[in-house]
């Protein structure tokens, strides 16, 4: 088949528009041919259930899934009776891009917290936990996202006491790590001291925005936390037939730290991005562009003057507008954003807003 694409354009909308990695490839690669039991139960699932535990220690439970928004509802739905509800920061991913699923298909109820950073806090969590008995829906799990959609970080201090008050109050700790390889790049810890030193109970390990095709799985590091998770699995349709091919992304991922080197290579392309602009700024080849949020992983957060997003878009790059009312917008970069990528978007951003 002839490519559909110019595989030369480059994008900073969400790291999901990159492809995948080329050691993902060769690991699907290396994955097929041949038969090997379904469901599961192949020697690749095995290997990553092995790479989890040794990330992260013995009594680590791995269940790969399709997608994201699988992986955050079937973990959920997991540590939740019927009765229960998720307490959450509200510009979190399950409020607010996934379509209603955790509603729709998990069937329980989300308490979102205004945040300024997209972050909870204990004493934010402490003041929405309690319950009205049967007039309210039970506040059971707190949910964060690591890195959070603002690209702003967790410490493993405010994790463990974000676990430790969460925990006080009866309630269990989820993590969405949609891009969590990038949140342990930025701190330089290990995943063990992110998650489950720090008091994590549930995580979503992400693989789909860091170079895999479609590839994500629920780590349960307290099994008292969850319930049935492996029927809810299939019943949330994120049980794959053929797994190896799923298995076989995130053993890549895993193999070699690559999961980490490509995450890091994304934030330092962030890095030079906002450098950058900041550049531009100070010689007045940019104007009148302000920053949002720090840049911690691989998202710039900034507003920009009328009409220049879209004098950048005419140059052939895509982004997101984030808040149209203020002209904020949202950069991204991925594994294989080069450095003359970032340097020709910077300049698109000084054509744009020369004046």
């Amino acid at each position: 088949m002839e490519p559909l694409h110019d595989a030369a354009v480059r994008h900073f909308a969400s790291d999901n528009y990159a492809g995948a990695h080329p050691e993902v490839i060769a690991a699907l690669a290396a994955a097929n041919g041949g038969h090997t039991v379904s469901y599961g139960e192949d020697p690749y699932t095995a290997r990553l259930h092995a790479q989890f535990v040794e990330l992260l220690g013995e009594g680590a439970e791995v269940f790969p899934v399709f997608n994201g928004t699988g992986a955050n509802v079937t973990a959920l739905q997991s540590m939740l009776t019927r009765w229960g509800a998720v307490i959450t920061p509200a510009p979190a991913h399950i409020n607010t891009d996934e379509g209603g699923a955790p509603e729709k298909v998990g069937g329980f109820k989300l308490i979102p917290v205004a945040t300024p950073d997209a972050r909870l806090t204990p004493d934010r969590i402490e003041a929405v936990a309690g319950s009205r008995g049967v007039h309210q829906a039970v506040p059971q799990v707190v949910s964060i996202t690591q890195s959070t959609e603002l690209g702003t970080l967790y410490s493993v201090d405010e994790i463990a006491a974000i676990a430790d008050r969460a925990h006080a109050l009866g309630l269990a700790l989820h993590v969405d790590g949609a891009r969590i390889a990038n949140a342990a790049a930025a701190l330089g810890v290990p995943l063990r001291a992110l998650t489950r030193d720090a008091g994590v109970d549930v995580l979503s390990f992400g693989g789909t925005k860091n170079g895999a095709i479609g590839a994500e799985a629920i780590v349960v590091l307290n099994p008292d936390a969850v319930t049935g998770i492996g029927f809810l699995r299939k019943s949330a349709m994120q049980l794959a037939s053929k797994m190896r091919f799923v298995s076989a992304q995130l053993v890549a991922l895993l193999t070699d730290d690559l999961w980490l080197r490509s995450a890091s290579h994304a934030n330092a392309m962030a890095a030079r991005l906002r450098a950058g602009i900041e550049s531009g700024l100070a010689d007045g080849t940019i104007r009148d562009v302000a920053f949002t949020q720090p840049t911690e992983v691989n998202g710039v957060f900034a507003t920009l003057p009328p009409g220049a997003a879209d004098r950048v878009r005419a140059r052939g790059f895509r982004f997101y507008d984030w808040d149209e009312s203020t002209g904020e917008v949202r950069w991204l970069t991925s594994f294989d954003t080069t450095e003359a990528d970032v340097d020709a978007f910077v300049a698109a951003v000084a054509d744009a807003t020369a004046g």
